[in-house]
This record gives structure tokens, C-alpha cells and sequence, in this order.
């Protein structure tokens, strides 16, 4: 069997549809359904079995025999200001959900953040002189990895972290104000309004990456299990004025609007991105990143079929 935290969300649930898509179906999704529009998520998808989020750290034990663990599971909200919850469920929840799978020789393959690296004013390496978070979710993020740091020469099984850059693609609609600007801008024009960026949206460049290549990378380390935290990019920063022509091209008749960018989210706005693959790609990973264009009208493509 193989958990899924966070099954049921953005990344969890692709990552769930891959694992159908190359033969695994014994699969216990894990998550918090209080919203429930998170299930369509899982249409279509083959899986055994459901569990809430809350009762896994203590039945873990019971489950059985556990071919991995993938660790989705987050507080996602970058804006969030309650750091008491934020390091409850990125942290505590982590910590206690990894010494359940340690000794055991389960793989645990979790998501990071490259939220962890702050304003990018040095290289995007996985070393902690370049970790300087802007905000309490960058730091719960952070914090787990170091924790993992701390016992991975001691660590009897694999444990894996993928720092995340700024993912896209399906499976988000439930996502509110954390949506992808791709997302924002399709249902923008859907309601007959112009497709907004942030002033200066030409000066702001991000490291986007499909949600397609993250699954590709998760189920990497699944078929090769090794222990260590690795960036999980594209390895190209584009800006955002690049992704909103993009999105453009592929909507009909579809205009642009800048407008600015509130202060307080400048404050802990990352204006650049770009992961380093070095690490990654020393694992043996050799699949080939979607481009912007190329993912851009994927997804554009997915969000405009009739239903």
C-alpha cells in the first residue's frame, strides 16, 4: 500500500492519478475533506482507501504493510499569520508522521518549499547559508527539513525531501486566493475581464513548473529511494508578464490590465526564483521539464474544455 497526505489537494491528488497512471491502485488517500469540493480532485482516480489527516500518526502502526509515503499534506497559504497553526500542521503533523515510518525502511517522500530560499539574493542551492524565509509558512518549511537534516545519517529508511517552486496545473480549483495566476487569468476572461498582472510583472521572475513534472519527480524517488532534500524546479526563471502572454495566446481575444501590487504582500513577495537541479539531476533524473509555452497550453487547454 501507499499513503498520500493531502490526496485530495492540488499536487496530492496528481500525484495520486500518476501513481493509477503507472500501474499502482492500492493506494490510502489521507487528507481534511471540511472542504468538501476537494473530492472532485479524486474523479476518476482508483484507490482502497480513506482516512482523515487527524488519524494517522496514531494508526500507522496498525495499517499493514506500507510501500511508501508520500507527505503532501500542508497548509499551503503563503499569506497565513497564524504561526502556532502554520507549525501544528507543517511541522508538528510532519515530524510526527516521519518517526512513524522511521526504523521501518518505508520510504517518506515529502514536500518542501522553495519558499525556504526568501528574496533569491544567492543561489538557490539546497545549503542553509541560502535559506532565509520571508514568511512563517517559508519557516515551517524549514524547519522540517532541518529536522530531517539532523537524523538522516542515523535514518534507517529512505526519507526524501522536493522543494517545490511554483507549481501549475490541474486540480486546483478549490484553491481561493492560492490559485495559480494561470487559473485566476482563465476564469478572469471566462467573465469577460481583462487578465491582470502586478505592475512591474516584467521585473518579477519565478521558476514554473507543471504539476505533471512534479508527480514525475515524486515517482522518481519512488522507483530509486534516497535519502537527502532536493531542489524541484525547471531549472529556467520566466516572468510574469512571459506566463501572461502565454495564457493570452491561448485565449481568444483576451487583453492584459496591470495593476498594483498590495504592500503588505510586497513585503513577502519572492521576485525571483530559479532552482538549481545540480542535486536532482546527480539522482539519474533525465525527463525533460514541460516549457512555460508548452505548459501553459496544457493547462489553458484543460481549464476551457466543456465539462
Amino acid at each position: 500500500m501507499i499513503i498520500v497526505t493531502g490526496g485530495a489537494g492540488f499536487i496530492g491528488s496528481n500525484l495520486v492519478h500518476a501513481l493509477n497512471d503507472t500501474g499502482h491502485d492500492d493506494i490510502l488517500i489521507v487528507d481534511d475533506l471540511t472542504d468538501a469540493r476537494k473530492h472532485l480532485n479524486l474523479s476518476g482516480a482508483r484507490f482502497t482507501d480513506y482516512m482523515d489527516k487527524d488519524e494517522l500518526p496514531s494508526r500507522f502502526a496498525s495499517l499493514g504493510k506500507v510501500d511508501a509515503v508520500f507527505h503532501q499534506g500542508a497548509c499551503a497559504v503563503t499569506t497565513e499569520q497564524d504561526g502556532r497553526y502554520m507549525m501544528r500542521v507543517n511541522y508538528t503533523y510532519s515530524r510526527d508522521l516521519l518517526h512513524q515510518c522511521l526504523g521501518t525502511k518505508v520510504p517518506f517522500i515529502y514536500a518542501s518549499s522553495a519558499a525556504v530560499y526568501g528574496h533569491g539574493s544567492t543561489p538557490f542551492t539546497e545549503a542553509p547559508a541560502h535559506e532565509k524565509p520571508l514568511n512563517v509558512y517559508g519557516f515551517s518549511k524549514l524547519t522540517f527539513d532541518q529536522h530531517v537534516r539532523a537524523l538522516l545519517a542515523k535514518a534507517e529508511s529512505p526519507v526524501t525531501g522536493l522543494r517545490y517552486f511554483n507549481v501549475y496545473g490541474p486540480r486546483e480549483n478549490h484553491k481561493g486566493d492560492m490559485a495559480s495566476v494561470i487559473f485566476k487569468m482563465v476564469d478572469a476572461h471566462a467573465r469577460g475581464e481583462p487578465l491582470k498582472l502586478f505592475s512591474g510583472s516584467e521585473r518579477f521572475r519565478r521558476d514554473f513548473i507543471h504539476v505533471d513534472d512534479i508527480a514525475a519527480v515524486n515517482l522518481h524517488f519512488l522507483r530509486r529511494p534516497l535519502s537527502g532534500i532536493y531542489n524541484c524546479g525547471t531549472g529556467v526563471a520566466r516572468s510574469f508578464r512571459d506566463l501572461g502572454e502565454a495564457v493570452q495566446g491561448q485565449l481568444p481575444g483576451a487583453t492584459i490590465k496591470e495593476i498594483e501590487m498590495p504592500p503588505s504582500l510586497e513585503r513577502q513577495y519572492q521576485k525571483f526564483t530559479c532552482s538549481d537541479n545540480s542535486r536532482l539531476l546527480a539522482t539519474g533524473y533525465n525527463a525533460q521539464f514541460l516549457s512555460l509555452e508548452a505548459g501553459v497550453a496544457k493547462y489553458v487547454a484543460k481549464l476551457t474544455q466543456p465539462n
